[in-house]
């Protein structure tokens, strides 16, 4: 089966699966609207095996274990030990509630190489405000405590909901004294339970991006900007190599996503199905399809994104695009105007 796609082009380099759709918080903002009971016809663990290995027929990409709550799944450390087996670089990203040091010390067994803990605040109250559970700072704090001490690298994940850059700086010197050197900031995108939340304005998107690749001039500090892909002409701007995060928006280009129930879409953030893979193999969806054929060709897309210079580097974000009526529009929350000079960053 390894060869099936060889010379097929360009596998996906991550995949992140929603292994359920069952979480024990109430975010606000959750794009797979995920509760305590979470959805009817998830994957079983045989179904997650084969998914497991008609991944491995395309290439080794990482395979992130995402939610709702990934460690609410019983078979979860078979899963991961399964898909490290089969050369796959696995991750898991979790709200953190539930890691002990007995967890995190299975998360170590399972191979599982990296585990991203959602921390939005370095208050925990509005933590647990944007979480919707009274205590679920305190947890998650513990959770990273507990990975360190089993030897598991952490990265923080932090969604900006807001206006107010200043507290990008705050989280990286929490996780700084939590032994973290590598972190995430997501740009809210209105989808899912979230749909009716109202994102910042770009101009604010634009400092916030600033305010975080700041951080990138410090030697063994990783940080990307995620779900705001003009990152990459920000970095570019304030004479940062571009080239060291990849494109800027990866959907359907080098990534995509699995529900809980089969289906995959280009990101977790555009939930338009491409295929189940109960009707057809991974390989087979990710190569045919024509919407992904579509988001690969930087020169289909439209507005000021098709006649952006910096359009096969960043891509606009896909999902606001479709939130705003056509995927291949442009992003609706990039101010930037082609072909006019900007003022550079600091």
């Amino acid at each position: 089966m390894m060869d099936t796609y060889q010379g097929a082009g360009s596998g996906p380099r991550i995949i992140s699966w929603n292994v359920t759709a069952r979480c024990n918080l109430a975010c606000a903002h959750c794009y797979i609207d995920a509760d305590e009971h979470g959805s009817s016809g998830e994957l079983d663990t045989i179904e997650g095996m084969a998914l497991i290995d008609q991944i491995a027929a395309v290439g080794r990409p990482i395979l992130v274990l995402s939610g709702g709550e990934p460690l609410l799944r019983p078979d979860i450390f078979e899963l991961a030990e399964y898909a490290s087996g089969c050369g796959l670089a696995v991750a898991m990203g979790t709200n953190g509630i539930l890691i002990t040091d007995a967890v995190a010390g299975r998360v170590k067994n399972a191979g599982i190489r990296k585990v991203a803990v959602s921390l939005d605040s370095t208050d925990p109250g509005v933590h647990d405000t944007f979480r919707g559970t009274s205590g679920a700072w305190e947890k998650a704090v513990a959770g990273i405590r507990s990975l360190g001490r089993a030897g598991v690298p952490v990265q923080i994940h932090a969604t900006l909901s807001g206006s107010d850059v200043t507290g990008i700086d705050g989280i990286i010197a929490l996780g700084k004294d939590l032994g973290v050197r590598d972190y995430q900031f997501f740009f809210l995108v209105p989808t899912g339970r979230g749909e009716g939340l109202v994102a910042a304005p770009p101009e604010a998107h634009e400092a916030a991006i600033a305010r975080i690749l700041a951080h990138a001039r410090e030697p063994g500090l990783s940080v990307r900007p995620t779900c705001a892909p003009q990152f990459v002409r920000v970095a570019a701007r304030m004479g940062l190599d571009p080239s060291q995060w990849g494109r800027g928006c990866i959907a359907g280009t080098a990534y995509c996503r699995v529900t809980p129930t089969g289906d995959l879409t280009p990101c977790p953030y555009l939930p338009v199905p491409v295929g189940n893979i109960r009707e057809r193999p991974f390989g087979d969806i990710w190569y045919g399809s024509g919407l992904l054929a579509a988001l690969r060709d930087p020169d289909l897309l439209g507005g000021k994104c098709g006649r952006c210079e910096y359009r096969r580097i960043c891509g606009g974000c896909r999902a606001r695009a479709y939130g705003s009526g056509d995927i291949l529009a442009e992003d609706p929350c990039c101010p930037y105007e082609p072909g006019v000079s900007e003022v550079g960053y600091d």
